[in-house]
């Protein structure tokens, strides 16, 4: 289905403001130190030079917030970190994006997830991840926070915290969007029973299903998903609904660099759903503002405003 078709379904989205949506993202949160290099490492021992260095905040569940955030519906981040100096800064940038970090929890005795990003000309990158140090006991989460939520979110790495959320989310018929990252076999065992809509990564779909072809894809419809879906970069994304495969087209542009585009995407597509969109119009809006967001250097850079992405779309056959 071409983008244009899909702008009279995606015109709810024009006043989320108004309505208002309410998402709530739960799971991981990065300090990210991102390198820029000509060339990834080939895979040897080697030095390369860097072309460029910042350091910004990143995570799943913590760029989908922030998605949520800049396309302008009302969200808050859900999660974990060291009460440390990635701790603080990490919660600084989510409190200058508009996310609400009422319920993320620095602990005293814990420590923050910092990420290694190298990310070359063409905009690919190779990422080295520490997941922080933390309880995992999520009996402290303000489930009756969940009431006032139109969609929640949760990527992989707090299981706990994501069980506890799709639970709540489950007893109180609100949309359940699960980020499928790599993870452990269990992880996804336990989480995709509770889960809606199921957005996975193709790495994440091989390891967890043997192949991340559209047969391994359906095949997960046993855990009782509305929706499973993988995401294929430059090849659009896959999803199986009512038994049937669907297919939406990735949108061209200039790549500056990939990081974060399914963070994006993923966060979009809790927006669209908690607006009440259908899956395909919801697929065409994630793809879209995931595709505005790697035209830019950055994991959180470039992601546009609402208005700004059903623009582009018309533009687009």
């Amino acid at each position: 289905m071409s983008a244009s078709g899909n702008i009279a379904d995606l015109s709810a989205l024009a006043d989320v403001k108004a309505k208002p949506v309410h998402v709530i993202c739960l799971g991981l949160s990065a300090l990210d130190q991102v390198w820029r290099v000509d060339h990834l490492f080939a895979g040897q021992s080697e030095k390369i030079k860097a072309t460029g260095y910042g350091t910004l905040g990143g995570g799943m569940a913590a760029n989908a917030s922030v998605a949520v955030a800049k396309l302008g519906a009302s969200v808050a981040f859900w999660g974990r970190a060291g009460a440390d100096a990635a701790g603080h800064e990490m919660k600084s940038a989510f409190t200058a994006e508009g996310v609400d970090v009422e319920n993320f929890r620095l602990f005293a005795d814990g420590r923050s997830s910092v990420s290694g990003i190298i990310v070359d000309s063409s905009g690919e990158r190779q990422i080295v991840n520490f997941r922080g140090l933390y309880p995992e006991a999520a009996d402290w989460l303000p489930l009756e926070a969940v009431a006032r939520a139109s969609a929640v979110l949760a990527d992989p790495r707090w299981v706990e915290g994501a069980a506890t959320l799709f639970s709540e989310g489950r007893r109180r018929g609100i949309p359940t969007v699960f980020d499928g990252d790599m993870a452990d076999a269990e992880v996804f065992e336990r989480l995709l029973p509770l889960t809606d809509h199921a957005i996975f990564s193709e790495p994440a779909l091989a390891a967890f299903a043997g192949s991340a072809s559209d047969d391994s894809l359906a095949a997960l419809v046993r855990f009782g998903c509305r929706v499973v879906a993988v995401s294929r970069g430059e090849g659009g994304v896959s999803w199986c609904e009512n038994g049937r495969l669907h297919r939406q087209a990735a949108y061209a542009v200039d790549v500056v660099d990939t990081t974060g585009a399914g963070d994006v995407f993923h966060g979009a597509y809790a927006l669209a759903i908690g607006a009440g969109l259908d899956v395909r119009a919801a697929m065409a809006f994630s793809a879209a503002a995931a595709a505005m967001k790697c035209r830019h250097a950055g994991g959180r850079n470039g992601i546009p405003e609402i208005n700004e992405c059903l623009a582009f779309m018309r533009t687009k056959p």
